[in-house]
């Protein structure tokens, strides 16, 4: 642990409580991708499986148990409960461009050849595109909410703290794990034209306009 991964996993779950709050504040799920909702539900259900087969520590156990839920709980949220307020014809993204090469990758290029070892590095590979289908969805629209680009923002400030927490664990104690560091690094990527229109134009209107981004 170090005060990277800390502020990494703070920001990560600050955006995840923005976009329920959003939903059940407003009571719709207006601007919210529910195809990039079920990738990152995929995500942390390939990822902690080892809930069942080793323990860390009460931090690792807690957090992974309300990513699992919160996940899971804006899922019912965009398809159940808010469905009639769903923009399913602008979330139009096609997910097997992301599953089946995602799938074929965590095959080939992986530590272990073993089901869990697959499915970790699965879930690593899938997170590192899961955000496009909202990304493709604000970009077919034009605009987003404001609390909706505050989640996008913290989710790409999660993404570069733990670059930052990989730099720190290398260099105090020589770890490298290129799986997760390459991904990792993609997905910063994907952020970084949203992080010049958030600072730029997010803050100026109630609106966020991304007519540029693409």
């Amino acid at each position: 642990m170090n005060i990277f991964r800390i502020l990494g996993d703070v920001s990560h779950l600050l955006a995840i409580i923005i976009l329920l709050l959003k939903i059940v504040k407003s009571k719709s799920c207006a601007g919210i991708s529910g195809k990039s909702q079920i990738l990152f539900a995929l995500v942390f259900t390939t990822r902690y499986l080892d809930l069942f087969t080793n323990f860390i520590s009460v931090y690792n156990t807690v957090m992974k148990v309300i990513f699992l839920i919160c996940a899971y709980v804006t899922v019912y949220m965009i398809y159940v409960k808010f469905r009639k307020t769903f923009d399913s014809e602008n979330d139009s993204f096609r997910l097997e461009f992301l599953l089946v090469p995602v799938t074929g990758l965590s095959f080939l290029e992986n530590h272990s050849f073993t089901p869990l070892e697959i499915l970790w590095t699965f879930s690593i590979y899938l997170e590192s595109v899961a955000i496009l289908p909202q990304l493709f969805m604000i970009s077919k629209t034009g605009e987003a909410e404001t609390i909706t680009t505050h989640y996008l923002f913290f989710l790409g400030l999660y993404r570069a703290l733990y670059i930052a927490n990989w730099v720190w664990r290398y260099h105090t104690e020589n770890f490298y794990d290129q799986i997760a560091v390459v991904s990792g690094v993609v997905q910063t990527i994907f952020y970084c034209d949203f992080f010049y229109l958030y600072v730029t134009k997010g803050r100026q209107t109630g609106r966020c306009n991304t007519e540029k981004f693409i």
